[in-house]
């Protein structure tokens, strides 16, 4: 067994100042930034992530949500780095029933929910919640039922600025299965939020529904263009031709 002692020591080991200063700056980590207060090591994604796929498969729950509630940015990461390998070797494989290891699949996307709010960075959200929650949702449960996906809809009416943006990003894991329902429907959730990070969120995962059905985009965009923000539109359109971009942004 690896604890979050060791893990958090090794981290620790590798920490640099100067990655430490940048990396603070890029997180808005100061006074009133959604950021704010979190501490870095220094370490990059790939130093990480090293890490985890040392520990990974040998390191428990109850360890994991120790690195969860650290203060260090790059060990929350860490720990849901491991979750995301826990839920891959969850999955089953071709000639599988499809219920294989649906009991661990569901003790793992509730344990990530519980400790949702650990992911307190635009980072730690986008890295996790698509392998974790989003792959819990594309399997079925013991029963074999399929896992509600109204979680979504109640984290995205979440007062967590990071509950909202797992509802949104989770999707991109439907979106790949090109099932598109999920998120045109908390797109909607959270059209009219107040940040900047949601409004990015829901513009690449619409981008992301388009690249796969440009005409379902197209029909959303004509319907909701006009009230959504001009960061979510602009980032919706970015893989459309100039020409239609500049369709969307006079519409």
């Amino acid at each position: 067994m690896t604890t979050a002692r060791e893990i958090i020591s090794t981290l620790q080991s590798m920490a640099d100042d100067r990655q430490r200063i940048i990396l603070s700056r890029f997180f808005k980590t100061g006074k009133g930034q959604y950021g704010e207060g979190d501490k870095f090591l220094g370490l990059k994604v790939p130093q990480t992530r090293s890490i985890v796929k040392m520990a990974r498969g040998n390191v428990p729950l109850d360890e994991i949500s120790s690195l969860l509630h650290s203060p260090w940015h790059e060990a929350r990461l860490c720990g849901l780095l491991l979750l995301v390998e826990e839920m891959k070797s969850a999955i089953p494989k071709k000639r599988e029933h499809p219920t294989v290891h649906a009991d661990r699949r569901d003790e793992i996307a509730r344990f990530f929910l519980r400790h949702a709010r650990c992911a307190n960075n635009w980072d730690l959200v986008d890295l996790s919640c698509g392998y974790i929650l989003g792959t819990w949702l594309l399997h079925p449960l013991g029963d074999g039922s399929m896992p509600s996906r109204e979680i979504l809809d109640r984290l995205a009416t979440s007062e967590n600025l990071w509950e909202q943006r797992i509802a949104i990003v989770s999707t991109i894991t439907l979106i790949r299965e090109k099932q598109f329902a999920d998120t045109l429907r908390i797109a909607t959730t959270l059209l009219h939020h107040p940040h900047d990070l949601i409004h990015k969120a829901v513009g690449w995962m619409l981008r992301e529904v388009g690249k796969r059905d440009i005409d379902l985009l197209r029909s959303y965009l004509t319907e909701h263009c006009h009230s959504m923000s001009r960061t979510t539109l602009r980032y919706a359109i970015e893989k459309m031709s100039a020409t239609e971009r500049t369709h969307w942004l006079n519409f």
